[in-house]
Protein backbone atom coordinates (compact mmCIF):
# COMPACT_ATOMS: atom_id res chain seq x y z
CA UNK A 1 0.00 0.00 0.00
CA UNK A 2 0.82 3.59 -0.22
CA UNK A 3 3.23 4.54 2.65
CA UNK A 4 -0.13 7.20 3.71
CA UNK A 5 -2.39 4.71 3.81
CA UNK A 6 -0.55 1.99 5.47
CA UNK A 7 -0.35 4.91 8.35
CA UNK A 8 -3.97 4.98 8.68
CA UNK A 9 -4.22 1.11 8.64
CA UNK A 10 -1.76 1.04 11.27
CA UNK A 11 -3.93 3.38 13.66
CA UNK A 12 -7.35 1.50 12.77
CA UNK A 13 -5.87 -2.29 12.39
CA UNK A 14 -9.29 -3.83 13.73
CA UNK A 15 -10.92 -2.41 10.70
CA UNK A 16 -8.16 -3.09 8.20
CA UNK A 17 -8.00 -6.31 9.23
CA UNK A 18 -12.00 -7.62 9.35
CA UNK A 19 -13.73 -4.79 7.39
CA UNK A 20 -11.10 -3.90 4.44
CA UNK A 21 -9.68 -8.00 4.74
CA UNK A 22 -5.79 -6.51 4.66
CA UNK A 23 -4.76 -10.07 6.32
CA UNK A 24 -1.22 -8.85 6.87
CA UNK A 25 -2.81 -7.38 10.27
CA UNK A 26 -3.31 -11.16 11.22
CA UNK A 27 -2.45 -11.71 15.03
CA UNK A 28 -1.82 -8.01 15.41
CA UNK A 29 -3.24 -5.67 18.36
CA UNK A 30 -2.89 -2.17 17.59
CA UNK A 31 -0.55 -0.27 19.71
CA UNK A 32 -3.58 1.93 21.52
CA UNK A 33 -1.14 2.85 24.28
CA UNK A 34 -0.52 6.80 25.28
CA UNK A 35 2.94 6.74 23.47
CA UNK A 36 1.88 4.22 20.96
CA UNK A 37 -0.97 6.69 19.54
CA UNK A 38 1.45 9.44 19.67
CA UNK A 39 3.81 7.77 17.42
CA UNK A 40 1.44 6.70 14.83
CA UNK A 41 0.10 10.13 14.42
CA UNK A 42 3.70 11.02 14.05
CA UNK A 43 3.44 8.80 10.89
CA UNK A 44 1.05 10.99 9.45
CA UNK A 45 3.39 13.99 8.85
CA UNK A 46 2.12 15.09 13.35
CA UNK A 47 -0.39 17.09 11.96
CA UNK A 48 1.19 19.02 9.64
CA UNK A 49 2.18 17.90 6.44
CA UNK A 50 1.32 14.02 5.62
CA UNK A 51 4.39 11.77 4.86
CA UNK A 52 3.90 10.69 1.17
CA UNK A 53 3.44 12.21 -2.30
CA UNK A 54 -0.41 13.25 -3.19
CA UNK A 55 -2.32 10.73 -5.31
CA UNK A 56 -2.92 10.84 -8.77
CA UNK A 57 -6.11 10.81 -8.70
CA UNK A 58 -7.67 14.20 -6.88
CA UNK A 59 -11.24 12.14 -5.62
CA UNK A 60 -8.66 9.83 -4.19
CA UNK A 61 -6.38 12.68 -2.64
CA UNK A 62 -9.57 14.10 -1.24
CA UNK A 63 -10.71 10.74 0.54
CA UNK A 64 -7.04 9.84 1.79
CA UNK A 65 -6.95 13.47 3.19
CA UNK A 66 -10.26 13.78 5.01
CA UNK A 67 -9.29 9.88 7.22
CA UNK A 68 -6.12 11.58 8.05
CA UNK A 69 -7.58 14.23 9.23
CA UNK A 70 -10.40 12.46 11.01
CA UNK A 71 -7.65 10.71 13.07
CA UNK A 72 -6.17 13.51 13.63
CA UNK A 73 -9.17 14.76 15.20
CA UNK A 74 -10.12 11.13 17.24
CA UNK A 75 -6.67 10.40 18.51
CA UNK A 76 -5.10 13.83 18.53
CA UNK A 77 -7.34 16.56 19.07
CA UNK A 78 -10.47 14.83 21.03
CA UNK A 79 -8.18 11.84 22.35
CA UNK A 80 -11.08 9.66 22.00
CA UNK A 81 -8.41 6.65 23.02
CA UNK A 82 -8.79 8.13 26.56
CA UNK A 83 -12.46 7.90 27.16
CA UNK A 84 -13.77 5.76 24.02
CA UNK A 85 -13.53 1.79 25.50
CA UNK A 86 -14.59 0.84 22.00
CA UNK A 87 -11.22 0.85 20.57
CA UNK A 88 -9.84 -1.38 23.19
CA UNK A 89 -12.44 -3.82 23.05
CA UNK A 90 -12.01 -4.05 19.35
CA UNK A 91 -8.52 -4.83 20.06
CA UNK A 92 -9.17 -7.51 21.41
CA UNK A 93 -11.60 -9.66 18.54
CA UNK A 94 -11.29 -12.81 17.48
CA UNK A 95 -14.41 -13.17 15.32
CA UNK A 96 -12.50 -12.10 11.81
CA UNK A 97 -10.72 -15.66 12.02
CA UNK A 98 -13.69 -17.57 11.88
CA UNK A 99 -14.35 -16.01 8.40
CA UNK A 100 -13.11 -18.23 5.48
CA UNK A 101 -10.06 -15.88 3.74
CA UNK A 102 -7.77 -18.41 4.37
CA UNK A 103 -6.75 -22.57 5.34
CA UNK A 104 -8.60 -23.27 8.95
CA UNK A 105 -5.25 -24.13 10.31
CA UNK A 106 -3.39 -20.52 9.18
CA UNK A 107 -6.16 -19.03 10.60
CA UNK A 108 -6.23 -20.39 13.88
CA UNK A 109 -2.60 -19.64 14.48
CA UNK A 110 -2.96 -16.31 13.54
CA UNK A 111 -5.79 -16.68 16.07
CA UNK A 112 -3.47 -18.06 18.87
CA UNK A 113 -0.88 -15.15 18.23
CA UNK A 114 -4.04 -12.82 18.91
CA UNK A 115 -4.82 -14.19 21.33
CA UNK A 116 -1.44 -14.50 23.27
CA UNK A 117 -1.47 -10.82 22.84
CA UNK A 118 -4.34 -9.81 24.63
CA UNK A 119 -2.25 -8.97 28.08
CA UNK A 120 -0.63 -6.23 25.80
CA UNK A 121 -3.49 -4.85 24.87
CA UNK A 122 -5.38 -4.64 28.20
CA UNK A 123 -1.62 -3.14 29.67
CA UNK A 124 -2.52 -0.54 26.60
CA UNK A 125 -6.14 0.14 27.43
CA UNK A 126 -5.47 0.32 31.53
CA UNK A 127 -2.85 3.05 30.49
CA UNK A 128 -4.46 4.99 28.33
CA UNK A 129 -8.27 4.50 29.40
CA UNK A 130 -8.20 7.39 32.01
CA UNK A 131 -11.48 9.38 30.95
CA UNK A 132 -13.64 7.28 30.65
CA UNK A 133 -17.11 8.39 31.73
CA UNK A 134 -19.17 6.45 33.68
CA UNK A 135 -22.55 6.25 31.84
CA UNK A 136 -19.92 5.06 29.08
CA UNK A 137 -18.21 2.63 31.08
CA UNK A 138 -21.92 1.11 31.86
CA UNK A 139 -23.09 0.87 28.62
CA UNK A 140 -19.88 -0.83 27.54
CA UNK A 141 -19.11 -3.25 30.41
CA UNK A 142 -21.69 -6.11 29.11
CA UNK A 143 -19.84 -5.68 25.61
CA UNK A 144 -16.50 -6.02 27.22
CA UNK A 145 -17.14 -8.77 29.57
CA UNK A 146 -18.42 -10.56 26.63
CA UNK A 147 -14.92 -11.75 24.95
CA UNK A 148 -15.07 -14.35 27.67
CA UNK A 149 -17.21 -16.39 25.42
CA UNK A 150 -14.82 -16.20 22.20
CA UNK A 151 -12.17 -18.06 24.48
CA UNK A 152 -11.89 -21.78 23.96
CA UNK A 153 -11.51 -24.66 26.56
CA UNK A 154 -8.46 -25.55 24.11
CA UNK A 155 -6.82 -22.55 23.99
CA UNK A 156 -5.23 -23.58 27.32
CA UNK A 157 -2.54 -21.26 29.43
CA UNK A 158 -2.71 -18.61 26.53
CA UNK A 159 -6.82 -18.82 27.06
CA UNK A 160 -6.55 -18.47 30.79
CA UNK A 161 -3.57 -15.60 30.50
CA UNK A 162 -6.08 -13.83 28.39
CA UNK A 163 -9.43 -14.21 30.58
CA UNK A 164 -7.20 -13.41 33.35
CA UNK A 165 -6.40 -10.13 31.21
CA UNK A 166 -9.58 -9.59 30.77
CA UNK A 167 -10.56 -9.70 33.87
CA UNK A 168 -8.11 -6.36 34.55
CA UNK A 169 -9.87 -4.69 31.62
CA UNK A 170 -12.94 -5.38 32.98
CA UNK A 171 -12.63 -4.27 36.45
CA UNK A 172 -10.49 -0.71 35.06
CA UNK A 173 -13.76 -0.43 33.55
CA UNK A 174 -16.23 -1.01 36.51
CA UNK A 175 -14.13 1.72 38.54
CA UNK A 176 -14.32 3.95 35.71
CA UNK A 177 -18.33 3.14 36.17
CA UNK A 178 -18.28 4.34 39.67
CA UNK A 179 -16.03 6.89 39.65
CA UNK A 180 -15.69 8.51 36.18
CA UNK A 181 -17.18 11.43 34.85
CA UNK A 182 -21.15 11.36 34.82
CA UNK A 183 -21.29 13.97 32.09
CA UNK A 184 -20.67 11.93 28.84
CA UNK A 185 -21.35 14.85 26.66
CA UNK A 186 -18.34 15.76 24.55
CA UNK A 187 -19.43 19.14 23.32
CA UNK A 188 -21.46 20.98 20.47
CA UNK A 189 -18.21 22.12 18.82
CA UNK A 190 -16.27 18.54 19.54
CA UNK A 191 -19.18 16.69 17.71
CA UNK A 192 -19.27 19.07 15.33
CA UNK A 193 -15.46 18.50 14.60
CA UNK A 194 -16.11 14.88 15.11
CA UNK A 195 -18.82 13.84 12.42
CA UNK A 196 -17.10 16.82 9.87
CA UNK A 197 -13.74 15.39 9.73
CA UNK A 198 -14.48 11.92 8.78
CA UNK A 199 -17.04 13.10 5.87
CA UNK A 200 -14.92 16.35 4.52
CA UNK A 201 -17.59 18.97 5.43
CA UNK A 202 -18.76 21.65 7.29
CA UNK A 203 -21.89 20.18 9.61
CA UNK A 204 -24.25 22.41 11.61
CA UNK A 205 -25.64 20.57 13.97
CA UNK A 206 -28.83 22.50 14.59
CA UNK A 207 -29.56 22.72 11.02
CA UNK A 208 -29.06 18.74 11.10
CA UNK A 209 -31.43 18.63 14.59
CA UNK A 210 -34.14 20.69 11.82
CA UNK A 211 -33.50 17.70 9.10
CA UNK A 212 -33.80 15.16 11.28
CA UNK A 213 -37.34 16.54 12.90
CA UNK A 214 -38.40 16.74 9.69
CA UNK A 215 -38.04 13.24 8.88
CA UNK A 216 -39.11 12.16 11.62
CA UNK A 217 -42.55 13.75 10.84
CA UNK A 218 -42.18 11.93 6.76
CA UNK A 219 -42.06 8.84 8.20
CA UNK A 220 -44.54 9.00 10.70
CA UNK A 221 -47.43 9.96 8.12
CA UNK A 222 -45.62 7.48 5.85
CA UNK A 223 -46.03 4.47 8.44
CA UNK A 224 -49.76 6.16 9.13
CA UNK A 225 -50.68 5.46 5.41
CA UNK A 226 -49.47 1.89 5.58
CA UNK A 227 -51.21 1.72 8.82
CA UNK A 228 -54.44 2.53 7.32
CA UNK A 229 -54.26 0.49 4.10
CA UNK A 230 -53.48 -3.00 6.10
CA UNK A 231 -56.44 -2.12 8.52
CA UNK A 232 -58.62 1.07 7.91
CA UNK A 233 -59.48 1.17 11.58
CA UNK A 234 -56.86 0.79 13.60
CA UNK A 235 -54.04 3.18 14.03
CA UNK A 236 -50.14 2.61 14.45
CA UNK A 237 -50.58 2.24 18.22
CA UNK A 238 -52.93 -0.32 18.49
CA UNK A 239 -52.12 -2.28 14.78
CA UNK A 240 -47.76 -2.43 16.01
CA UNK A 241 -48.05 -4.81 19.19
CA UNK A 242 -49.75 -7.40 16.92
CA UNK A 243 -47.82 -6.91 13.79
CA UNK A 244 -44.83 -6.97 15.94
CA UNK A 245 -46.09 -10.45 18.06
CA UNK A 246 -46.14 -12.14 14.65
CA UNK A 247 -43.23 -14.15 14.21
CA UNK A 248 -41.37 -17.05 13.92
CA UNK A 249 -40.12 -19.09 16.78
CA UNK A 250 -36.77 -19.34 18.07
CA UNK A 251 -35.80 -22.17 15.82
CA UNK A 252 -37.64 -21.01 12.58
CA UNK A 253 -35.83 -16.89 12.83
CA UNK A 254 -32.89 -18.55 10.22
CA UNK A 255 -35.38 -19.77 8.18
CA UNK A 256 -36.89 -16.90 8.01
CA UNK A 257 -34.22 -14.85 7.20
CA UNK A 258 -32.75 -17.34 4.66
CA UNK A 259 -36.22 -16.93 2.77
CA UNK A 260 -35.90 -13.59 2.83
CA UNK A 261 -32.56 -13.28 1.81
CA UNK A 262 -33.54 -14.89 -1.50
CA UNK A 263 -36.34 -13.11 -1.68
CA UNK A 264 -34.52 -9.43 -1.91
CA UNK A 265 -31.60 -10.87 -3.90
CA UNK A 266 -34.08 -12.11 -6.74
CA UNK A 267 -36.05 -8.43 -6.94
CA UNK A 268 -33.01 -6.54 -6.96
CA UNK A 269 -31.24 -8.10 -9.73
CA UNK A 270 -34.98 -8.53 -11.58
CA UNK A 271 -34.83 -4.51 -11.09
CA UNK A 272 -31.03 -4.03 -11.46
CA UNK A 273 -30.91 -1.96 -8.26
CA UNK A 274 -27.41 -3.07 -7.41
CA UNK A 275 -24.35 -3.08 -9.77
CA UNK A 276 -23.06 -6.23 -8.95
CA UNK A 277 -25.23 -8.96 -7.08
CA UNK A 278 -22.57 -12.24 -7.50
CA UNK A 279 -21.10 -14.20 -5.14
CA UNK A 280 -22.48 -16.01 -2.03
CA UNK A 281 -24.76 -14.57 0.92
CA UNK A 282 -25.23 -17.17 3.76
CA UNK A 283 -27.50 -17.20 6.32
CA UNK A 284 -27.06 -18.64 9.68
CA UNK A 285 -26.89 -17.71 13.58
CA UNK A 286 -24.32 -15.54 14.88
CA UNK A 287 -21.34 -16.26 16.58
CA UNK A 288 -20.86 -16.27 20.81
CA UNK A 289 -18.63 -13.28 19.88
CA UNK A 290 -20.91 -11.70 17.94
CA UNK A 291 -24.52 -11.94 19.50
CA UNK A 292 -24.39 -8.57 20.95
CA UNK A 293 -26.32 -7.40 17.91
CA UNK A 294 -29.60 -8.73 16.15
CA UNK A 295 -28.53 -8.89 12.46
CA UNK A 296 -25.31 -8.05 10.99
CA UNK A 297 -23.34 -8.76 7.57
CA UNK A 298 -19.96 -10.37 7.51
CA UNK A 299 -18.97 -9.52 4.18
CA UNK A 300 -16.12 -10.75 1.57
CA UNK A 301 -13.98 -7.84 2.15
CA UNK A 302 -12.08 -6.13 -1.05
CA UNK A 303 -8.90 -7.66 0.08
CA UNK A 304 -9.53 -11.18 0.82
CA UNK A 305 -10.35 -14.23 -1.63
CA UNK A 306 -13.66 -14.90 -2.85
CA UNK A 307 -15.47 -16.48 -0.45
CA UNK A 308 -19.03 -16.45 0.95
CA UNK A 309 -20.02 -13.27 2.64
CA UNK A 310 -22.63 -14.26 6.08
CA UNK A 311 -25.61 -12.40 7.24
CA UNK A 312 -25.35 -13.08 10.89
CA UNK A 313 -28.82 -13.15 12.95
CA UNK A 314 -29.17 -13.83 16.74
CA UNK A 315 -32.28 -15.79 18.01
CA UNK A 316 -32.42 -15.80 21.52
CA UNK A 317 -30.71 -17.99 23.77
CA UNK A 318 -32.39 -21.07 25.22
CA UNK A 319 -31.84 -20.48 28.55
CA UNK A 320 -33.59 -17.01 28.55
CA UNK A 321 -36.36 -15.52 30.39
CA UNK A 322 -39.76 -16.08 28.30
CA UNK A 323 -40.54 -12.92 28.07
CA UNK A 324 -37.41 -12.12 27.41
CA UNK A 325 -37.05 -14.55 24.46
CA UNK A 326 -40.60 -13.02 23.64
CA UNK A 327 -39.40 -9.62 23.31
CA UNK A 328 -36.29 -9.91 21.41
CA UNK A 329 -38.23 -12.26 18.89
CA UNK A 330 -40.20 -9.05 17.99
CA UNK A 331 -37.12 -7.80 16.18
CA UNK A 332 -37.64 -10.41 14.10
CA UNK A 333 -41.35 -10.18 12.95
CA UNK A 334 -42.37 -10.79 9.41
CA UNK A 335 -43.42 -7.09 9.47
CA UNK A 336 -39.52 -5.92 10.43
CA UNK A 337 -37.27 -8.71 9.18
CA UNK A 338 -37.68 -8.10 5.16
CA UNK A 339 -36.18 -4.17 6.34
CA UNK A 340 -33.48 -5.91 8.23
CA UNK A 341 -32.68 -8.13 5.43
CA UNK A 342 -33.15 -5.41 2.94
CA UNK A 343 -30.35 -3.43 5.17
CA UNK A 344 -28.19 -6.76 5.55
CA UNK A 345 -27.96 -8.11 1.83
CA UNK A 346 -29.74 -6.44 -0.51
CA UNK A 347 -29.69 -3.53 -2.00
CA UNK A 348 -27.49 -3.00 1.14
CA UNK A 349 -24.21 -4.14 2.96
CA UNK A 350 -23.71 -7.80 0.82
CA UNK A 351 -24.64 -5.60 -2.64
CA UNK A 352 -22.02 -2.76 -1.36
CA UNK A 353 -19.54 -5.17 -0.39
CA UNK A 354 -19.41 -6.77 -4.14
CA UNK A 355 -19.09 -3.08 -5.16
CA UNK A 356 -16.08 -2.37 -3.09
CA UNK A 357 -14.64 -5.72 -4.39
CA UNK A 358 -14.52 -4.02 -7.97
CA UNK A 359 -13.54 -0.19 -7.02
CA UNK A 360 -10.29 0.89 -9.09
CA UNK A 361 -7.98 1.99 -6.01
CA UNK A 362 -6.65 0.82 -2.42
CA UNK A 363 -8.20 3.73 -0.70
CA UNK A 364 -11.61 3.24 -1.86
CA UNK A 365 -11.15 -0.45 -1.00
CA UNK A 366 -9.99 0.13 2.27
CA UNK A 367 -11.09 3.30 3.51
CA UNK A 368 -14.57 3.68 4.62
CA UNK A 369 -17.01 6.35 5.76
CA UNK A 370 -19.43 4.60 7.94
CA UNK A 371 -22.32 7.43 7.25
CA UNK A 372 -22.08 6.79 3.12
CA UNK A 373 -22.09 2.65 3.93
CA UNK A 374 -24.70 2.65 6.92
CA UNK A 375 -26.57 5.34 4.77
CA UNK A 376 -26.73 3.31 1.55
CA UNK A 377 -28.11 0.19 3.52
CA UNK A 378 -30.44 2.41 4.96
CA UNK A 379 -31.56 4.13 1.86
CA UNK A 380 -32.13 0.78 0.38
CA UNK A 381 -34.62 0.01 3.05
CA UNK A 382 -37.24 2.88 1.41
CA UNK A 383 -35.87 2.26 -2.29
CA UNK A 384 -37.66 -1.32 -2.23
CA UNK A 385 -40.74 0.49 -1.20
CA UNK A 386 -40.31 2.81 -4.08
CA UNK A 387 -39.21 0.07 -6.78
CA UNK A 388 -42.56 -2.21 -5.78
CA UNK A 389 -41.61 -4.42 -3.95
CA UNK A 390 -43.88 -6.40 -1.87
CA UNK A 391 -46.79 -3.89 -3.22
CA UNK A 392 -49.31 -5.63 -2.14
CA UNK A 393 -48.63 -6.17 1.82
CA UNK A 394 -48.35 -2.48 3.40
CA UNK A 395 -46.10 -4.55 6.34
CA UNK A 396 -43.39 -3.63 4.63
CA UNK A 397 -43.55 -0.49 4.07
CA UNK A 398 -44.03 -0.41 8.08
CA UNK A 399 -41.64 -2.04 8.83
CA UNK A 400 -39.49 0.06 6.93
CA UNK A 401 -40.59 2.74 8.68
CA UNK A 402 -40.11 1.33 12.22
CA UNK A 403 -36.07 0.67 11.66
CA UNK A 404 -36.01 4.38 10.17
CA UNK A 405 -38.06 5.74 12.97
CA UNK A 406 -35.11 4.58 15.59
CA UNK A 407 -32.01 5.64 12.81
CA UNK A 408 -34.22 8.66 12.89
CA UNK A 409 -34.31 9.07 16.65
CA UNK A 410 -30.41 8.30 16.97
CA UNK A 411 -29.46 10.88 15.14
CA UNK A 412 -31.69 13.32 17.04
CA UNK A 413 -30.86 11.99 20.34
CA UNK A 414 -26.86 11.94 19.50
CA UNK A 415 -27.07 15.81 19.09
CA UNK A 416 -28.93 16.39 22.50
CA UNK A 417 -27.07 13.93 24.42
CA UNK A 418 -23.61 15.47 23.41
CA UNK A 419 -24.87 19.90 23.19
CA UNK A 420 -26.50 18.96 26.43
CA UNK A 421 -30.27 20.08 25.28
CA UNK A 422 -30.83 16.44 26.11
CA UNK A 423 -30.46 13.46 29.04
CA UNK A 424 -30.54 9.97 28.96
CA UNK A 425 -34.12 10.31 30.09
CA UNK A 426 -35.41 12.53 27.64
CA UNK A 427 -33.61 10.10 24.88
CA UNK A 428 -35.32 7.23 26.39
CA UNK A 429 -38.69 8.98 26.10
CA UNK A 430 -37.97 10.07 22.54
CA UNK A 431 -37.52 6.27 21.70
CA UNK A 432 -40.39 5.48 22.91
CA UNK A 433 -42.77 8.26 21.63
CA UNK A 434 -41.18 8.47 18.83
CA UNK A 435 -39.54 4.66 17.45
CA UNK A 436 -42.12 2.79 19.44
CA UNK A 437 -39.82 0.99 21.21
CA UNK A 438 -40.46 -1.00 24.56
CA UNK A 439 -38.64 1.05 27.35
CA UNK A 440 -36.08 -1.95 27.92
CA UNK A 441 -35.36 -1.31 24.16
CA UNK A 442 -35.62 2.48 24.27
CA UNK A 443 -33.59 3.02 27.62
CA UNK A 444 -30.52 0.61 25.28
CA UNK A 445 -30.74 3.07 22.49
CA UNK A 446 -30.58 6.01 24.75
CA UNK A 447 -27.58 4.63 26.92
CA UNK A 448 -25.83 3.66 23.29
CA UNK A 449 -25.71 7.49 22.13
CA UNK A 450 -23.95 8.09 25.71
CA UNK A 451 -20.53 6.94 23.46
CA UNK A 452 -22.01 6.25 20.30
CA UNK A 453 -21.73 9.36 19.50
CA UNK A 454 -21.80 9.20 15.48
CA UNK A 455 -24.70 6.70 15.82
CA UNK A 456 -27.02 8.81 13.82
CA UNK A 457 -24.87 8.27 10.58
CA UNK A 458 -27.85 5.89 9.26
CA UNK A 459 -30.32 8.73 8.82
CA UNK A 460 -27.47 11.79 7.89
CA UNK A 461 -26.69 9.60 5.07
CA UNK A 462 -29.37 8.35 3.50
CA UNK A 463 -30.69 12.12 3.52
CA UNK A 464 -27.30 12.66 1.48
CA UNK A 465 -27.43 10.27 -1.02
CA UNK A 466 -31.61 11.42 -1.78
CA UNK A 467 -30.30 14.93 -1.71
CA UNK A 468 -27.34 14.04 -4.24
CA UNK A 469 -30.15 11.36 -6.45
CA UNK A 470 -32.21 14.73 -6.92
CA UNK A 471 -28.88 16.78 -7.96
CA UNK A 472 -27.56 13.85 -10.33
CA UNK A 473 -31.84 13.65 -12.01
CA UNK A 474 -31.65 17.69 -13.26
CA UNK A 475 -28.23 17.39 -13.98
CA UNK A 476 -28.61 14.09 -16.24
CA UNK A 477 -32.06 14.83 -16.98
CA UNK A 478 -33.26 12.07 -19.76
CA UNK A 479 -30.30 10.56 -18.96
CA UNK A 480 -30.61 9.60 -15.47
CA UNK A 481 -32.34 6.20 -14.26
CA UNK A 482 -31.52 4.18 -11.02
CA UNK A 483 -29.15 2.04 -12.49
CA UNK A 484 -26.92 4.46 -13.42
CA UNK A 485 -26.59 6.44 -10.49
CA UNK A 486 -26.26 3.72 -7.89
CA UNK A 487 -23.13 2.40 -10.10
CA UNK A 488 -21.67 5.64 -9.97
CA UNK A 489 -22.28 6.12 -6.34
CA UNK A 490 -20.54 2.85 -5.90
CA UNK A 491 -17.75 3.32 -7.93
CA UNK A 492 -17.03 5.48 -5.32
CA UNK A 493 -16.21 3.03 -2.87
CA UNK A 494 -17.61 4.00 0.40
CA UNK A 495 -16.87 8.22 0.51
CA UNK A 496 -17.10 10.74 2.71
CA UNK A 497 -19.97 12.13 2.05
CA UNK A 498 -18.47 15.91 1.49
CA UNK A 499 -17.07 14.09 -1.79
CA UNK A 500 -19.85 11.56 -3.02
CA UNK A 501 -20.57 14.60 -5.81
CA UNK A 502 -17.83 13.10 -7.74
CA UNK A 503 -20.48 10.45 -8.65
CA UNK A 504 -22.71 12.84 -10.76
CA UNK A 505 -19.08 14.45 -12.64
CA UNK A 506 -17.64 10.87 -13.25
CA UNK A 507 -20.89 8.83 -13.50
Amino acid sequence: MDARLRALCDLSVAHARGGAGRHEYDGRVQDLSPDGVRAGLAALGGGTAPTGAPLDDPHDEAHLAAFEDHARVVLGELELHRRDPRMHINNLELSVYDKEYAPAGERAEARARHLASWPDAVDMAVAALDRVPAPVARALLPSARGHAAAVRPEDGESGRRGLAALARFVAHLEAASRDGDPDPALGGPALSRLMGSSEAMEVDLGALAERADAERNRLRELMAQACRAYDPDRGPADLLPELLADHADADGVVAEARASTAEVVGFCRERRLAPYLDGVCEVGPAPASMRWAVAMMSWNAPGEVDAPSWYFVTPPEPDWPADEAEEWLTLFSRTTLPAITAHEVAPGHFAHARALRRVSSDVRRVLYSSAFAEGWAHYAEELLVEEGFRADDPRYTIGMCLEALVRVTRLASAIGLHTGTMDVAESTRRFMADAHLARAGAVGEARRGTFDATYGCYTWGKLAIYDLRERARKTWNEDFSLERFHRALLDLGSPPLGLIDAAIERG
